[in-house]
């Protein structure tokens, strides 16, 4: 074979290899190819950055710690907003208070001090009972009294359910976006120094503040863990009767952008509260 020819085979030899070779990545290409991966980094850092931590709501309260978006989108004209749909047994809520009877006085505690009530609380799916304990967190229930006799909650709706890691769902205020409160404020009592809260238990919604439990207030359908930064959440009592009608507006989770923190899928309102003090 002479030279000529073996050149001439070298060179098809490396053509046929740069055929059935992958083109190389331009700069440019590589650099989008960067972007891609710190932007897909990023989003995940900003997700797990934003799910809320529950701290719960009171006057210009925010529903979650560190965030200032209301938990709920209210319903001006009554019925079942975008999304939402009845549970069994429910029926359809009324319209939310835009001017919720306003106090400045915080009520006296002694007026529940020592003592044991019993809280009927009639909802659009069902009556709640409640026992509230005057004796380990006076000034809460003593608030609690003050607000269903002068009938702040009549009606407003449970605007909060939270359904991963934390199982609450959030009532009392009457405006039903997350920042309406009775017009004083109060601190803490009985709070766990451990942050657990059993099924049915009965506490306080409150932003960081310590001193900014107004009239809002959660049930824990399941055992709960919270956090106990500022203090932790007054417990002033519990379900004794209808926790299976949380239970079911739970089961069903809440509206859109986040199925687990928000205004629940159905409805639920107060419509009234009326307490009597338990006679031993």
């Amino acid at each position: 074979m002479t030279k000529e020819q073996e050149r001439a085979r070298a060179r098809r030899r490396h053509e046929e290899q740069q055929k059935s070779a992958k083109p190389p990545v331009s700069d440019s290409t590589r650099d989008k190819q960067v972007f891609g991966v710190i932007l897909a980094v990023i989003l995940v850092i900003a997700a797990v950055i934003v799910v809320p931590k529950f701290v719960g709501s009171s006057d210009a309260a925010t529903p979650a710690a560190g965030s200032t978006t209301p938990a709920s989108t209210p319903t001006s004209s009554g019925g079942l907003a975008a999304g939402q749909k009845l549970a069994a047994g429910c029926t359809a809520p009324p319209a939310n208070q835009t001017t919720p009877k306003q106090q400045k006085e915080v009520p006296a505690k002694a007026t529940a001090a020592g003592k044991t009530f019993v809280a009927t609380v009639k909802t659009t799916c069902g009556d709640l009972t409640f026992e509230l304990d005057g004796t380990k967190a006076p000034q809460t229930v003593a608030s609690f009294i003050n607000l269903a006799k002068t009938g702040f909650w009549a009606p407003s709706p449970c605007h909060r359910v939270t359904t991963e890691g934390i199982y609450v769902l959030q009532c009392g205020d009457p405006t039903g976006t997350g920042q309406g409160g009775p017009g004083y404020t109060f601190g803490i009592e009985n709070a766990p120094k451990d942050g657990k809260y059993a099924t049915g238990v009965l506490a306080m919604a409150r932003t960081s503040d310590p001193n900014s439990n107004g009239g809002q207030f959660f049930i824990t359908y399941k055992e709960t863990q919270l956090p106990t930064d500022g203090g932790g959440y007054t417990i002033f009592g519990k379900v004794t009767k209808g926790l299976d009608i949380v239970e079911k507006i739970a089961a069903n989770k809440a509206l859109p952008p986040s199925p687990t923190d928000g205004t629940p899928v159905s409805p639920i309102s107060i419509l009234s509260v009326s307490v009597t003090e338990k006679k031993a």
